[in-house]
């Protein structure tokens, strides 16, 4: 973590009126009490970090900065913000993933329809929205951690974006809308979901950035196109945890083998990532992360070492196999009372860092589909082939800036 890559992500909701206040603040006292374990702060202990409870209000703020910055030391690791009719929440990912996020906020947005309401909650609310579980506090991937399974191994490097860095801040994000129904008829049509064919769409981009390249004479020496795509482990394991509790897979194209199609790239993408969301390929995934921490001599290194040596093998055995990040929240559910506030939603995924330059994060919405790019680079190229190559599979986009759709 750092204040360029924070590690913070966002989910905003456009309501279809301004927002109240006072309604809001009411909320957010009783969201505080529904959610005791995200009141929490960071502290530094000799072999680990760890979270400490902190019962501090939630902070409620202008929505007049950039988005997704790094939460100062010795302070809560959540936040809300407000303007127009946009209601954001603002979460470090040490906290929750984008699942665990997204319960907390429909959360949030049931109880602001209540006091817009001035409603009973006693008689409106299920019980089991006040009943908080200890598996709420659990973490699943220890329950889940099997000994004896062979670890995942390594991935080479990967392509990554040439592109020249912004000056500090560095991060801006961008937002384009398209019809959920449009792209699902696309994907539909071949027979994949849409996850596939946004990830299949992604690598499309990148192989024409690198042909572009290549075509110029300019060398690249890592000829993988690879993207990570974040897996809700809760929809494959049994769990409530709140806790992150999500992995990856990598779906890959090798370009030293050629020119892929559009279809090629998609036929690959869609049978690596349902052979990677396989049970037993994800036992070996949370093995590799659950059992280097059981490590005896693991636990008995310093702090400030183990940060020296995860730095490092964040670079080089992370972010290094990999090209992008592509997450998508799926189709946002809410209760038929609270959906009637929500016009649409945004993910906006964590800035990237130096390395992969770009991500991308999609929510849908009745039938609006939501992709979100964060980036930090001066260049837009990935963006503009991503979004050309939709329009040229007949998807329209249009683009959102300040909740107003541009068509493009």
């Amino acid at each position: 973590m750092t204040k360029e890559m924070s590690t913070v992500f966002r989910l905003t909701a456009i309501l279809n009126e301004t927002v109240s206040i006072s309604a809001l603040m009411k909320a957010v006292s009783r969201v505080e009490k529904r959610f005791p374990y995200f009141l929490v702060r960071l502290k530094e202990g000799f072999f680990w970090y760890y979270l400490e409870y902190y019962p501090s209000p939630i902070p409620i703020e202008p929505d007049d900065k950039q988005p997704c910055r790094f939460f100062p030391n010795d302070g809560l690791l959540i936040r809300i913000l407000v303007k127009d009719k946009n209601i954001s929440v603002e979460f470090a990912h040490i906290l929750t993933d984008g699942g665990g996020a997204f319960y907390f906020f429909k959360t949030l947005l049931s109880f602001y329809k209540e006091e817009l309401e001035n409603t009973d909650t006693v008689n409106h609310m299920p019980l089991t929205e006040y009943t908080i579980s200890e598996e709420e506090y659990e973490d699943s991937y220890k329950r889940y951690f099997q000994q004896d399974i062979p670890p995942m191994v390594s991935q080479s490097a990967a392509f990554h974006l040439p592109f020249s860095l912004n000056n500090r801040p560095r991060f801006h994000s961008s937002q384009y809308m398209i019809s959920l129904k449009q792209i699902k008829a696309a994907a539909d049509h071949k027979n994949v979901s849409i996850t596939d064919y946004v990830v299949a769409t992604y690598m499309c981009s990148l192989q024409a950035i690198y042909e572009n390249r290549k075509s110029k004479g300019k060398k690249t020496r890592n000829k993988k196109i690879r993207i990570q795509v974040p897996v809700n482990l809760r929809n494959i394991f049994p769990s409530n945890s709140m806790r992150n509790f999500s992995l990856f897979v990598m779906p890959e194209i090798d370009l030293r083998l050629g020119h892929y199609t559009f279809d090629e790239i998609l036929k690959v993408v869609h049978h690596q990532i349902r052979l990677e969301t396989d049970q037993k390929l994800i036992n070996k995934n949370i093995s590799r992360n659950v059992g280097s921490e059981k490590k005896i001599y693991v636990k008995s290194i310093p702090l400030f070492l183990k940060s020296l040596i995860l730095r490092l093998n964040y670079y080089t055995k992370g972010t290094n196999q990999y090209s992008g990040v592509v997450t998508n929240l799926g189709k946002a559910k809410l209760p038929e009372e609270t959906s009637s506030l929500i016009n649409y939603f945004i993910f906006t995924p964590p800035p990237p860092n130096k390395i992969l330059k770009v991500s991308c994060g999609i929510i849908g919405f009745g039938d609006k589909l939501v992709l979100s790019f964060g980036n930090i680079t001066k260049s837009m190229l990935l963006e503009d082939t991503f979004l050309n190559l939709l329009k040229s599979n007949g998807i329209p986009v249009n683009q959102l800036n300040n909740s107003t759709e541009e068509n493009l």
